[in-house]
């Protein structure tokens, strides 16, 4: 095959589940090779990992699901620049000692990873109980940038307000952020639940979230990831692309597909349905990303 011609898609065919051989440009690079500032990377988002949760009629395997993301991306064959948890690490509870406890549990298995950089965010389900107390402890920072291959990357916090709000404060931190970036900079924002008005009756919005789109709006090269919802899902606002993430513990259904939302029922023909995480290739000259997802398999 033409080596100008070979996509992305056929390589993958060809890799398999190493998905970690892509294209930069028109040349193919191979594991190993030294890598330039804008060159083309990925990473894994692995998303509502819910550690801890039991219930056999929405997950007999509840304790397993991690385990087997854990194994499945170091199973890849070239390694990915890092892995993100877009949030709800663990199951809320009502108990301190047991909050710690399943962050605890949660790290340790992911300390497993053979990736070099792991990046985490909190939900709601870690962080609204105690406004992320117990999840700084563990995990750091609740909002917070960093920057890999020419992409900034700014991580939000939408869930450690009991409200589902950002607030005043971190907007401002986020103005802030933004005024040392260029117009035209390739910005990646990570945040839990999503931005713009999904289903508001089903907690999948935030409050302010119009405020942090508005605050995003100048700058021509954003996308959005998140998580929350369980699902896959692409929303546009303006020329912001917001691309939410399937769990890893049990599916949901579409916004109001149903008369209440609730967890999907295991289905034992197809187990695991629903359930998965994906690659996102950044090309970073050209501000595209390429997501691939995942099924999680037994």
């Amino acid at each position: 095959m033409n080596q100008q011609l070979m996509n992305r898609r056929d390589l993958l065919k060809l890799a398999g589940m190493g998905v970690a051989v892509f294209v930069s440009g028109t040349t193919v690079r191979a594991g190993g090779s030294q890598r330039k500032e804008n060159d083309s990377f990925y990473f894994v988002q692995l998303s509502d990992t819910h550690w801890g949760f039991n219930g056999p009629a929405v997950n007999p395997d509840s304790q397993g699901t991690l385990k087997k993301a854990v194994a499945a991306v170091n199973a890849l064959d070239e390694q990915p620049d890092f892995v993100v948890f877009t949030g709800d690490l663990t199951q809320t509870t009502d108990n301190r000692g047991m909050r710690r406890d399943r962050m605890s549990e949660f790290r340790d298995i992911v300390s497993q990873l053979k990736v070099k950089s792991v990046r985490f965010m909190a939900g709601e389900h870690d962080a609204s109980l105690d406004r992320g107390e117990a999840y700084q402890e563990f995990f750091g920072d609740l909002h917070y940038t960093f920057d890999h291959n020419g992409v900034h990357f700014i991580v939000l916090d939408n869930v450690s307000d009991p409200m589902a709000a950002v607030g005043e404060k971190q907007i401002q931190w986020l103005q802030a952020d933004l005024k040392q970036q260029n117009k035209d900079a390739r910005i990646v924002v990570l945040t839990h639940r999503p931005l713009f008005d999904l289903a508001p009756d089903w907690d999948w919005a935030t409050q302010d979230g119009a405020a942090v789109i508005d605050t995003l709006m100048p700058h021509s090269n954003v996308t959005v990831l998140y998580g929350h919802i369980h699902q896959e899902h692409h929303h546009m606002t303006g020329h912001i692309a917001h691309h939410a993430a399937k769990s890893l513990m049990w599916a949901l259904p579409e916004a109001h597909s149903v008369p209440k939302k609730g967890p999907m029922p295991w289905n034992a023909a197809e187990p695991y349905k629903g359930l998965g995480f994906r690659n996102v290739e950044a090309e970073v000259r050209m501000a595209k990303y390429d997501i691939e997802e995942f099924p999680l398999k037994g």
